[in-house]
């Protein structure tokens, strides 16, 4: 018998966890920094990822006080080559395989992401196999809702589970054990240490698939994943109580 919770939905994160957006943002980000003889390492590269547009934006220009590059150059700059790649962007291993099973299963699933609604759809109409899969169940950064603060704060997981997928999830200060239960029977799919904590901070059960270079970065944070993967091509759905794949 498995120890690892019993999940009965799964929240996906995208950028960098079902789609390889993170090549697509270093490539067009050192095309702009080129221009000025830098590059941004992989360090800095950790540092932006998770962050809304803007924030992350600062953090890169943070190392490079010397360059004239004002924010809203660089953001001009990097959107315009991004919006010509994000047709192009590929699956990362494993995603297809993972969501058409739930689907065929009818395990509940849904997508919570910092991404603009203008870009989700620019990075994934040319992938409607998979996420034609969802049925319209997307959160993303700028839908029309206030109050949605940025992970790591749990809202957009919260938010999707509620508003997408009807799971009941009562907030306040002191959650009873019931609704303590029901949000552990939430599964969430993260690839960025901010969505990790994001995750865990809304009491949901987290596996997080992150890039292999975050785990040799130092983490002090209380929040620890329930798994973490080198790909989802790792999970084994049998494990969190979900239907196993066909053999």
């Amino acid at each position: 018998m498995s120890s690892k919770p019993v999940v009965e939905y799964v929240l996906f994160d995208l950028d960098g966890l079902m789609i390889d957006t993170e090549k697509i943002f270093a490539d067009v980000t050192n095309e702009v920094l080129s221009k000025y003889g830098k590059h941004m390492t992989w360090d800095i590269h950790a540092g932006c990822m998770g962050k809304p547009d803007k924030e992350s934006a600062l953090h890169l220009l943070s190392f490079f006080p010397d360059i004239p590059l004002t924010l809203e150059s660089y953001l001009s700059q990097r959107t315009a080559l991004q919006h010509l790649a994000w047709p192009t962007v590929p699956l990362l291993p494993g995603i297809e395989k993972f969501v058409l099973h739930l689907k065929k299963h009818d395990i509940p699933i849904a997508i919570a992401t910092g991404s603009r609604r203008k870009n989700y759809e620019l990075k994934t109409n040319h992938l409607s196999q998979v996420f034609g899969c969802f049925d319209g169940k997307v959160v993303c950064a700028d839908d029309p809702r206030e109050g949605i603060r940025p992970k790591p704060n749990p809202d957009v997981f919260l938010v999707a589970a509620k508003e997408m997928l009807g799971r009941d999830m009562e907030e306040g200060v002191e959650l009873t054990v019931a609704q303590k239960k029901e949000r552990s029977r939430g599964l969430v799919l993260e690839d960025a240490l901010l969505g990790m904590q994001a995750g865990k901070r809304a009491g949901m059960t987290v596996v997080w698939v992150p890039d292999p270079n975050l785990l040799d970065m130092e983490y002090s944070g209380i929040e620890q994943a329930d798994q973490t993967l080198k790909s989802i091509e790792e999970f084994v759905p049998e494990e969190w109580g979900l239907p196993p794949y066909d053999s």
